[in-house]
């Protein structure tokens, strides 16, 4: 069968197309999407944060049909960036759920799902985004508003602005906007880290609160507990995603963004877009 390979890590071009044995397992999915999440381009680039080993097929999320049923899985790690793919945890895609937008759910739908639930947003807060043009970042603006917060979507580009602003954002603002201090925020999702969350957390009024959940800029929001409590932030940690989140999020009647599609054979190309933040919303692989 058809797959992408990582042998050794790298650039994009690390990825290379290829043959591969077909998979074993009594559940085999014939895949017709796969996602790609950000963490994937740090694993095939060796600074990942879990360990792999090579030579290996990426990709953790999958859309498809088994034994005649739409579903999604998520496979542990591995084996998504392939025509057929086993193991993991399967869930049913509802009926008036297109695949492909399942999919785009899969992963970053349970965890902004998970991240919403730990926030307790209350109606009014000023909530900010950061990222809030990314796959998990485009569905907090939509849960944000839902839960009647005033979303404020920060983005790198005025594109992406926009597209946040389509979704929920009352207000938008770019990532120098955040050094100039001039607003106050009850709550930031950080999913960017680095200086760009140091930013956002000075721009944290007393008692506000601050979730950090990703490091788009290659670092954690390196905030330490005494600083927060000098402030009286609170840094809010969350745990794992559970099933629950999963079956929430494909049911919720959330819009994911798919910006991007790239067939099986260009995943080095979709990782390299992806780097090069020239991307909006979700990116998957057709195959």
């Amino acid at each position: 069968m058809r797959a992408v390979w990582l042998r050794e890590f790298g650039p994009p071009s690390a990825l290379t197309p290829g043959e591969a044995p077909e998979p074993e397992g009594d559940a085999v999915i014939d895949v017709e999407f796969a996602n790609i999440t950000f963490v994937e381009t740090q694993v095939r680039a060796g600074r990942g944060p879990f360990p792999v080993q090579l030579p290996m097929i990426p990709g953790n999320g999958v859309g498809g049909v088994l034994n005649g049923r739409r579903v999604v899985a998520s496979l542990n790690g591995r084996g998504g960036y392939a025509e057929r793919a086993a193991g993991g945890e399967v869930f049913d895609v509802p009926d008036d759920l297109p695949l492909d937008h399942a999919v785009a759910l899969l992963a970053d739908g349970r965890t902004a799902t998970l991240l919403t639930d730990a926030a307790a947003l209350q109606p009014g807060e000023r909530v900010l985004v950061l990222a809030a043009a990314g796959g998990v970042g485009t569905l907090l603006v939509q849960l944000a508003h839902r839960a009647g917060a005033t979303v404020i979507g920060a983005a790198s580009t005025e594109a992406k602005r926009q597209r946040a602003a389509s979704l929920g954002a009352t207000e938008t603002i770019g990532y120098d906007e955040l050094k100039e201090g001039q607003s106050l925020f009850r709550f930031v999702f950080d999913g960017v880290g680095g200086q760009v969350a140091r930013d956002a957390f000075d721009a944290l009024e007393p008692g506000g609160r601050m979730l950090s959940y990703g490091l788009a800029s290659g670092s954690w929001a390196d905030i330490s507990a005494e600083e927060a409590t000098a402030r009286a932030v609170t840094l809010i940690k969350t745990g794992r995603p559970e099933r629950h989140h999963t079956e929430r999020a494909l049911t919720a009647g959330l819009t994911p963004i798919i910006g991007q599609r790239f067939p099986l054979e260009r995943a080095a190309d979709a990782h390299a877009a992806m780097e090069a933040r020239s991307t909006i919303g979700k990116t998957l692989l057709e195959i």
